[in-house]
């Protein structure tokens, strides 16, 4: 039986077509530039579906594909809850969530703040823990912009280098959560492919993808 996986879109899904074929998997109408967003190998073994990483869960728990390969974050942030087993960490983009701030600024978290995020229910969740007081500001992109502006008191962001921040006049105030690019699985699929799935998990870990 063939395995179909819902692939996120953007470096996730060039990384991992580059290690199957890498590994003996051959795509013949494969290639970065293409504007197709299903491939299939020529053993009609596996067929990929590229998506946006929200949609990667969804394709798998409404078992539109039996396998997805999306970042850790997006699971947490946007799938929270969604039937599916978490069957591997792939390695993939490897970065770390942090609250920031302009550099130099004392930030007193005795009191109310504003924190702008793309990951509202992470960041909430970091500050209730840490028992701060919070409004949340869902953004979606140049999260930088919030505290130079005055739309925010902190961000909380994924950092990778810490070159965007830097650039940007701001600073790490805490790292608190690290992410990587994770499989999942359809439960029923993993039931009814285990062989199948088990054999690519099997060729994934043959090599750390990075």
């Amino acid at each position: 039986m063939s395995i179909h996986i819902a692939l996120a879109k953007g470096r996730i899904h060039k990384v991992v077509m580059k290690y199957l074929m890498e590994s003996g998997y051959e795509f013949p109408s494969y290639s970065e530039d293409s504007r197709k967003l299903i491939f299939e190998d020529a053993g009609h073994t596996l067929k990929l579906t590229l998506v946006k990483s929200p949609d990667v869960a969804v394709y798998v728990e409404r078992g539109a594909a039996d396998i997805g390969i999306v970042g850790e974050d997006v699971l947490i942030e946007d799938n929270a809850g969604a039937n599916v087993y978490e069957v591997l960490d792939i390695g993939i983009g490897r970065c770390n969530m942090a609250v920031a701030g302009v550099k130099g600024k004392k930030v007193d978290m005795s009191r109310r703040i504003t924190v702008g995020t793309k990951y509202p229910r992470i960041a909430r969740k970091y500050f209730e823990e840490n028992h701060h007081s919070v409004d949340i500001i869902k953004l979606n992109g140049s999260v930088e912009l919030a505290p130079l502006v005055g739309l925010s008191d902190v961000i909380v962001d994924i950092v990778e280098t810490g070159n965007t921040l830097r650039a940007n006049g701001l600073e790490v105030l805490d790292y608190f959560m690290d992410f990587s690019a994770r499989m999942i699985c359809n439960p029923v699929s993993f039931k009814m492919k285990y062989d199948e799935i088990h054999t690519l998990i099997d060729v994934i870990k043959k090599k750390e993808i990075r």
